[in-house]
């Protein structure tokens, strides 16, 4: 929601007066750059464990952050009060740390962005507040959920539902003179179901993460979870791990997207090529995958978990390109990055809270449809793997090694899905696999479940890909 500046003022209980005031005392070090963002954020949660509420709360979080840069320092401090006494003590802070380096060009945009955000623009409209009712409103939806998991499975043992909700007030401004604000919902559902049969256990997780208000809560909602955590259990029941090795390997479309996200979209942040410690450092305009293939980061699908009206340095959100026709022509900035490269930022500055600084960020990242279609890319493969559900990764920026754990997938055995598999490994270099990239189905899928991505700090995220085969992985498995 876009309220009027007056609505966040209020909030905050501050002034322009008092804005200007603090970037001022921030700055009386010799800084070339301040910012501050002020937040509130209501929280609250309930979980439901076997038809049972077994623990729920809300809570508040309050607070400003300062930033100041002077040449490559950072000076940051925050406080939990944002009366004027308080707020000119962090910039006290702010300025001491920052102090004593050579001050480089300002750090804004190079036209200022001074426009009121608009709400006829709001890429996140909220129909019912999520404080709008009491939090036991909510117990009947999720019960609700339950009883039609169980109807399709009578094998579940245990379910466990876990509704989370936010609402944040945001307002930023800076040494520039931009004054942004903005309101954010995030409503989010967790589902995880176990399975018994002939005394084994299977258990399957799902969730769904929308920027909306209550709205988001339909029976159509309860209809499409409770179907989908059910799907493939007596696949996963017959599941066996195969035969390690390389091999080719097709990635369903939607929630494989986490690889793109894990595997290839950090090292296309800039602070990391920035720095050097990327692998794509110095590929600037460089073929790194096959002609046809784009991948974008955006900020601006009304609606999803990642997207945004503003990043969290004022920037507004948009659509970035990092990869088009399979040559490098975007890094993801903040305005420290955008500065360094010459560029305008991305709108990827983006922070956990008010406590931290910003950091490039990802929002929404994934692959454009290609021209193929998602059977004919199976049936083109002699030997190799399905994968649809990956869990935990590792990635080394460095080098752009990976790991994936692949929960569910099936063998490809002369174009046909055959034996289900799980428990297995995916290993390979993300150059590499960009490089190995051989059909991309016209199926993109932009996933909506519950992503949060850590860098230090945690942001929430979205990502998708369409079918995607790439010729050689490393699968590790019998």
């Amino acid at each position: 929601m876009i309220f009027q500046k007056e609505h966040y003022f209020g909030i905050f209980s501050i002034d322009t007066t008092l804005l200007q005031k603090v970037v001022s005392e921030a700055l009386s070090s010799g800084g070339s750059w301040c910012d501050l963002f002020f937040e509130n954020t209501s929280y609250g949660n309930l979980l439901l464990r076997d038809g049972a509420v077994t623990s729920g709360g809300f809570h508040v979080d309050f607070g400003a952050g300062v930033r100041v840069l002077s040449g490559e320092k950072t000076g940051y401090a925050y406080s939990e009060s944002t009366s004027p006494a308080d707020l000119l003590s962090c910039a006290r802070a702010a300025s001491a740390i920052a102090s004593g380096a050579t001050p480089v060009s300002p750090y804004g945009t190079p036209n200022p962005s001074r426009g009121t955000p608009n709400p006829n623009a709001d890429r996140y409209p909220v129909l019912k507040g999520w404080e709008s009712a009491p939090m036991d409103s909510y117990l009947p939806w999720l019960q609700e959920l339950e009883a039609k998991v169980k109807a399709l499975d009578p094998r579940m043992v245990k379910l466990i539902a876990n509704l989370s909700f936010q609402s944040s007030d945001i307002l930023m401004y800076n040494s520039a003179g931009e004054l942004k604000w903005d309101s954010r919902p995030l409503g989010s559902i967790s589902l995880m179901a176990v399975f018994s049969q002939n005394g084994l256990t299977e258990n399957k997780s799902v969730s769904r993460s929308l920027r909306a208000g209550a709205e988001m809560l339909t029976p159509e909602l309860s209809d499409s979870l409770a179907r989908e955590v059910v799907k493939g259990i007596d696949q996963r029941f017959e599941a066996r791990r195969p035969k390690g090795g390389q091999m080719s390997v097709v990635m369903g479309a939607g929630a494989s997207g986490i690889l793109l996200h894990e595997a290839m979209g950090h090292a296309f942040e800039a602070d990391f090529n920035r720095k050097g410690t990327s692998i794509f450092a110095g590929k600037m305009g460089s073929r790194i995958c096959p002609e046809g293939i784009n991948i974008i980061d955006d900020g601006t699908i009304p609606g999803l978990r990642g997207s945004l009206n503003y990043d969290d340095e004022g920037i507004p959100g948009q659509k970035t390109y990092m990869v088009e026709d399979g040559i490098l022509t975007s890094y993801l900035h903040d305005r420290i990055s955008a500065a360094h490269y010459g560029v305008r930022p991305t709108g990827n500055g983006r922070r956990e809270s008010f406590r931290y600084a910003p950091l490039p960020r990802m929002r929404c990242t994934y692959m454009e449809s290609g021209n193929a279609k998602a059977d004919d890319i199976i049936s083109s493969v002699a030997k190799g793997i399905f994968v649809d559900e990956f869990s935990n990764g590792q990635v080394q920026i460095g080098e752009g090694d990976f790991t994936f754990f692949v929960k569910s997938g099936f063998l490809i055995e002369n174009g046909r899905l055959t034996m289900p598999v799980k428990d297995i490994n995916i290993i390979g270099n993300g150059p590499a696999a960009l490089a190995d990239i051989r059909a991309v189905a016209n199926d993109l899928i932009i996933d909506q479940g519950a992503w949060t991505c850590g860098k230090e700090q945690s942001v929430p995220v979205s990502c998708g890909i369409p079918t995607v085969l790439i010729d050689k992985l490393t699968v590790g498995g019998e």
